[in-house]
């Protein structure tokens, strides 16, 4: 055989001993040429049809072509001999065609012209007929049996190799029969299903599922493991694609992991370390991973699906019954299968039995303690998969000391993976325990871990800072130990939060805190950012300290200004700006730093300097105020920037990713929860203005609603409402804003009835119009407003709803009703009621129009609250602020039975059962006071698709001496603090009456 090749062995080293790359290239080029001139030799050589020498013997074609394929190897470009190797394929000599398939996976590609006139062989080759001789008594007709199944599978793997869409096209039939052909042997149907996946993955819609499927059951049923094995590559491929089309095959897949698992029915050829075949359990694991709902809803152990309670036997004998083995071989072997079956339990999520969630936490506890380094990896990484699932994360936490050694790991990938499942587990319980110490660790971290530890240091101090102070503290920890490491983001996001949380002294802590912080002449740059931001908008805070006055904060960061580059010098200048305008001492020291820098050769710098510097020549005083003042309070947006810094590096599957997505309970209700509480300061109710009643009883929707009266009666061709009938028909709406059903408005003619009904954000009412008139009403219609805050469904009697084409009304007969359906949605807090107009004509040809309000206010969504007295407190103080609270006093009118404790018990009952709120008793030392809680709910959803409700508390106290009432509502959206003020104002004047 060397004899054979002495060419190729020559020419292989020749290359090899070569003393440089030019060396060998020129090899190359020379034995490129004359490989060129054997396959084209000219001087009148006659070429075969198909291009190829025939000239050439098989040996000389073998030998060129495989010379060929070893210059491609080392990556030199190989463009010609395409047809010489196509020749080399159409043999029917073994041999020859062995080589000829290796250059033509290596060779040529799908989309050569050339690959045209190989598909009649490929096809031919793959339907050669296999020997079914195999064991017969001729030993030639064995050896053809051979070769037929040599070539098939020859054929499959260039395929495979090759791709190409056209060819996918032409040849996916063939495979796909070859593979459930009975008459295949077991070496072609592996092959055929590696092919079969290799295309798919080219060509994903190439198979039906719903069609395919049934076949796939049929290979399941396969004795021969190896078949399965390869069978299970191609359905784990295929159920990527189209999960749904091949869940019905999860019995099967079961039916053989309990064969290998339970049975331990192995061939002995597949046994490895007394394990059968491994990789076929972990290829059945996968599979069922891509089905998490596979025994949800199943009676586990109580007679269901007889295959689910021979999933969860075997998964838990490979969880429990795993032993650990001195070969290294053979515990790497089962320790995969394991971490598949708790992957499984992962994908499970919450329909997983608690006790196996259980079983897999102690089993993942034990792994992240042993010395190998590959299993502390997938223990950390799966842990921290687990640790997601509802109830799983306090297992977790008990594991947390661990997890803290894991954290110093000479190798760097379970580092990573130990700041992971730390990140994971963290909530209010532990973080600053866990915060507190990955900054320690902070300081003797490798510089590979460092700018990923901060990043997920900065995110969990954000969620969890029940404090924000503490949150700040923890940032300039970062910054002092790792300022290299924090990015823009992260200082971002700190300017962000103080600025948007004006509550308690944050603003103020913060700016002392940073004062001090770049009062030291050795500071990081970043710092001096900060502090810079800090003091040019909250600086005045501070300035009445000792020490810390408006001239010192511009000596204390200026002292900077030379160690710094020009974005930060950018920012100092506009602190420096707002700092003169705000204290006449620091005009003298900011002017010259304007003047020299005008100069600048950092057009930003420079362009700051001169504007700011000619200002106050350019604009009046009054300008300069405005345009110098704190900034506004920033946009919340859906996706902080550290999650989006985290989500670009580790991608949207991780499990970093997912907890830094999902909002906390602290950031839920931060807004609840100030740091600093204080002491409720109200100011009696006899010593505030008392406002004029008439004016402040009218809100913005009766404006509407007399504008909308006054133009029907100024059009002379309209009957509208009279004036004498107003106060009635807004006691009638007052009334109907609490009850649950009554009359809205009612005259000689028509009767408007109205019955409402609502569930969190939905609602139903039912309106009723009744005809009072002798005759019947003609082309009677209503049309409903329908604002943005509400999704409004109608329907009603056929030509009822004014759908503004003109079409003509209905018509009401005497003594009958027709009737309005409203199906409603509220997606947002609203502070006015939507408007019905009602027009109709009698017999006599009189035209009426009857603007209207529909009883749809916000107390119409709320859901009652109960809370203790120091939960309603807390609440309150959090929640003050002039655009979360409404307040109004009110006196009862002259002719009222003044205030008892009878009206009180209506007061309260109103509360509770009108406005739906829940009370809070024991909040009120004294019985003239009624305090109630709520939630005001909305259809509308957030970015996790959770709906958004709002907060709402109410208080009303009573003076019974003044006759006067005092109404405070407070909500964290100054449109529902509106709205329910008003609906309680109207209500508690009505009880009076």
């Amino acid at each position: 055989m060397s004899s054979q090749a002495r060419g190729l062995n020559n020419f292989i080293t020749d290359l090899r001993n070569a003393k440089s790359k030019e060396e060998e290239s020129s090899r190359i080029e020379v034995e490129l040429a004359k490989i060129r001139k054997k396959f084209n030799p000219g001087g009148g050589t006659k070429l075969a049809p198909d291009g190829s020498n025939p000239s050439l013997s098989s040996y000389q074609r073998k030998k060129y072509i495989w010379k060929l394929v070893y210059i491609h190897v080392l990556g030199y470009e190989v463009d010609f001999g395409h047809a010489e190797v196509l020749a080399l394929v159409r043999s029917k000599k073994y041999g020859e065609k062995s080589v000829g398939y290796v250059a033509l996976s290596l060779l040529l590609r799908g989309s050569d012209p050339v690959m045209g006139g190989v598909m009649d062989t490929l096809k031919r080759d793959l339907t050669v007929a296999p020997s079914s001789a195999a064991g017969g008594k001729s030993s030639s007709k064995k050896g053809t049996g051979v070769k037929n199944d040599a070539t098939q599978c020859l054929a499959l793997c260039s395929l495979a190799n090759i791709s190409g869409l056209e060819l996918i096209q032409a040849m996916h039939v063939e495979v796909q029969h070859i593979l459930v052909s009975k008459g295949s042997t077991d070496q072609v149907k592996k092959k055929a299903a590696l092919c079969l996946l290799r295309l798919t993955r080219t060509s994903p819609n190439l198979i039906s599922g719903r069609i395919f499927a049934p076949h796939m059951a049929q290979l399941l049923r396969e004795k021969h493991l190896g078949v399965l094995t390869s069978v299970m590559s191609l359905l784990n491929g295929l159920a990527s694609q189209q999960t749904e089309e091949y869940g019905v095959l999860i019995p099967n897949i079961v039916h053989i992991l309990s064969v290998l698992v339970l049975k331990k029915d192995c061939a002995r050829e597949y046994l490895y370390y007394r394990t059968p075949s491994p990789w076929l359990q972990i290829k059945l694991l996968k599979f069922l991973q891509l089905y998490p709902d596979a025994i949800e809803g199943h009676d586990i152990g109580m007679g269901g699906n007889d295959h689910v309670g021979q999933l969860i036997n075997v998964v838990t004998r490979i969880m429990f019954e795993t032993e650990v083995s001195d070969s290294i071989n053979k515990s790497n072997a089962d320790h995969a299968i394991l971490f598949e079956a708790v992957n499984l339990i992962v994908a499970w999520g919450t329909t997983c039995p608690p006790e196996m969630r259980e079983g897999a936490m102690n089993i993942l506890g034990k792994f992240i303690s042993v010395r190998e380094p590959n299993i502390r990896y997938l223990g950390l990484s799966t842990m921290a998969q687990l640790a997601q699932i509802d109830g799983s994360v306090e297992g977790a936490k008990t594991h947390q000391a661990t997890v803290l050694v894991s954290l110093k790991d000479a190798d760097i990938s379970v580092r990573r993976r130990a700041l992971d499942l730390l990140f994971v587990i963290c909530d209010t319980d532990n973080a600053e325990r866990i915060v507190d110490e990955l900054v320690a660790h902070l300081v003797v971290a490798d510089a590979s871990i460092r700018e990923e530890m901060v990043l997920k240091i900065a995110i969990l101090a954000e969620k969890y800072a029940t404090d924000l102070r503490w949150y700040v503290d923890t940032i300039l920890k970062l910054i002092s130990i790792s300022g290299d490491y924090v990015s823009d983001p992260i200082w971002h996001r700190v300017v962000q939060i103080v600025t948007n949380h004006p509550q308690g002294d944050l603003q103020g802590y913060a700016a002392a805190t940073l004062f001090l912080a770049v009062s030291t002449h050795r500071c990081h740059e970043t710092t001096v950012r900060v502090a810079a931001y800090i003091l040019g908008e909250f600086g005045f805070l501070i300035a009445e300290r000792p020490g810390m006055s408006g001239e010192e904060q511009f000596r204390v960061l200026h002292q900077h200004w030379y160690n710094v580059d020009t974005q930060t010098r950018s920012i100092l200048i506009s602190s420096y700006a707002k700092l003169a305008n705000l204290y006449e001492e620091c005009r003298p020291l900011v002017a010259p730093v304007f003047a020299k820098s005008k100069n600048s050769v950092d057009v930003e710098v420079q362009q700051r300097c001169a504007e700011y510097a000619s200002m106050r020549e350019a604009f009046s005083p009054e300008a300069v105020e405005d345009l110098l003042r704190e900034m506004p309070p920033f946009e919340d947006k859906r996706r902080s920037a550290l999650e989006l810094r985290l989500l670009e590096t580790e991608g949207e599957n991780s499990a970093a990713v997912t907890k830094a997505s999902t909002p906390s309970e602290v950031e839920q209700q931060r807004a609840m929860l100030n740091a600093q509480m204080m002491e409720e300061g109200m100011t009696p109710i006899d010593e505030q203005e008392e406002p004029e009643l008439e004016e402040e009883e009218m809100d913005v929707a009766e404006a509407a609603e007399d504008e909308k009266i006054a133009a029907v009666e100024a059009n002379p061709t309209l009957v509208g409402i009279p004036k004498d009938l107003i106060p009635a028909m807004r006691k009638a709406f007052s009334n109907l804003c609490t009850s649950p059903s009554g009359v809205l408005f009612e005259n000689a003619m028509l009767q408007v009835g109205v019955k409402h009904e609502y569930v969190g954000a939905q609602g139903r009412i039912s309106v009723f119009f009744g005809n009072l008139h002798a005759t019947a009403l003609h082309n009677f219609k209503v049309k409903v407003d329908q604002p943005d805050h509400l999704r409004m469904q109608m329907q009603g009697t056929q030509g009822l709803i004014d759908d503004g084409e003109g079409d003509e009304g209905c018509s009401i007969e005497n003594k009958t009703q027709a009737k309005l359906l409203l199906l409603v949605e509220v997606t947002a807090p609203f502070d006015d009621a939507p408007s019905m107009r009602i027009t109709f004509e009698t017999e006599e040809g009189e035209r009426h129009d009857y603007p209207l309000r529909l009883p749809l206010v916000a107390t119409c969504f709320m859901e009652p609250v109960n809370l203790d007295p120091g939960a309603f407190m807390q609440r309150w103080k959090s929640l003050e602020g002039q655009d979360r609270e409404c307040q109004e006093v009110m006196r009862l009118p002259p002719n009222s039975s003044g205030i008892d404790e009878e009206y009180m018990s209506r007061v309260s009952n109103i509360i509770v059962n009108g406005l739906k709120f829940g009370r809070c008793e024991g909040v009120d030392p004294t019985p003239w006071t009624v305090s109630g809680a709520a939630t005001f709910r909305t259809g509308a959803k957030d970015v996790n698709g959770n709906n958004i409700n709002v907060g709402c508390l109410v208080r009303v106290e009573a003076n019974p001496k003044a006759n006067a009432f005092r109404v405070t509502t407070r909500t964290l959206h100054p449109l529902c603090s509106k709205a329910i003020k008003n609906v309680s104002l109207v209500s508690i004047k009505l009880a009076a009456l």
